[in-house]
């Protein structure tokens, strides 16, 4: 009898010490745990994922037991790290391997330090190796949840990272659009076009560029655009406005991806942003501006400025929480209480209620003029 061959290579049972079966995923000394259940889309995704991170070139080395090093290399192949969203571990692998490999003051790898001996003061150098407050409070964050791991493995009793103190800075995150960039960016890209395509899909439906990126007429139904958030795996499910179906109307039926390559495969995140940064760029709109993320901003704030509620914008953004989506409600919420503020000055009669009024703005402006 032939035996069937595996259908995921380096994957196999693992039953916990509960009885509920895992898989797990191992090559070439990577392994990590597959998460959702056997051969379903988020198993899939997760195995592509694993994959790549076993493709990726790390140098081998041998971390004493109990050291930053093996916390990290222990921490990578939990379950913890194989439940995050396939481009968040891409990331936070990369993050973590700069650390191990960062030099301390002795100029040796900060991953051959034991964890048990790490300090607040040992942090702070740490972050100090970074430039700029949001790099630095990078770093905290992913000491902190290493930390908080080695706890749970018994390594230490407390983190020593909450004797820091996270770096102080005024930030809004990416730049979000603004009307005047969308108007430049839809005159310079015609109706018909990918990028015209592309910006009204992120401005419409939230969504990310790796979502972006693998939407098609599979995810159309009803007047409806449904897609699974990648990073989140919250499903979003959203009318479809006119100004996008106009668009979506020239994409063929038998082309299923909305935005493919010339030779008709998906873009992957990084060639999407990539490619939309250019058509941005053509349109007059700044490289540093040009990115989706501030496109899903200005859907959101479109939104708060039109009063929907928290769980509405949450809804759109697919997140989990309306955290995020409180942002966008306050500082609509700041201008509009800003125009009423200044509305109940404009509606009063008393003329000093307007002081030092501008050039041509008074009553003896006018009788001079005339």
């Amino acid at each position: 009898m032939t035996r069937r061959r595996n259908p995921f290579p380096g994957v196999t049972r693992a039953p916990d010490r509960h009885g509920k079966v895992r898989w797990r995923f191992r090559r070439k000394g990577f392994s990590c745990y597959l998460p959702g259940a056997y051969a379903s889309a988020e198993f899939r995704a997760a195995y592509e994922a694993a994959q790549l991170e076993a493709k990726t070139p790390t140098p081998i080395a041998r971390w004493p037991h109990g050291s930053l090093g093996w916390l990290i290399t222990h921490y990578l192949a939990s379950p913890r790290h194989a439940q995050k969203a396939p481009s968040t571990r891409k990331t936070l692998r990369a993050e973590l391997d700069w650390l191990r490999h960062t030099k301390d003051e002795g100029g040796a790898d900060a991953g051959d330090l034991p964890v048990a001996s790490f300090r607040g003061r040992h942090v702070e150098a740490l972050m100090d190796k970074k430039d700029g407050p949001a790099a630095q409070n990078r770093v905290r964050k992913n000491m902190s949840l290493l930390f908080n791991y080695a706890i749970r493995l018994e390594l230490i009793a407390a983190n020593p990272v909450r004797a820091t103190d996270r770096v102080k800075h005024k930030s809004d995150g990416y730049h979000t659009w603004t009307d005047a960039e969308i108007a430049r960016f839809l005159k310079r890209h015609d109706s018909g076009t990918q990028a015209r395509l592309a910006l009204l899909l992120a401005l419409n439906t939230g969504a990310a560029r790796q979502d972006l990126a693998k939407l098609g007429w599979q995810n159309v139904k009803g007047g409806r655009i449904t897609y699974k958030r990648g990073k989140t795996g919250v499903e979003a499910d959203l009318p479809i406005l006119p100004e996008l179906a106009e668009e979506l109307a020239k994409v063929p039926r038998t082309q299923m991806l909305f935005l493919p390559t010339q030779a008709g495969a998906a873009r992957t995140p990084a060639g999407f942003g990539g490619w939309f940064k250019a058509k941005a760029v053509q349109a007059n709109v700044t490289a540093d501006s040009a990115n989706i993320h501030g496109l899903r901003k200005a859907g959101a704030t479109r939104l708060a400025e039109h009063g929907a509620t928290e769980w509405e914008i949450a809804s759109f953004l697919a997140h989990e929480d309306t955290k995020q989506a409180a942002v966008y409600v306050r500082k609509a919420n700041r201008a509009k209480l800003g125009t009423s503020a200044l509305a109940r000055l404009g509606g009063a009669k008393s003329e000093h209620n307007l002081s030092n009024p501008g050039e041509g703005l008074g009553k003896s402006d006018a009788k001079r003029k005339e």
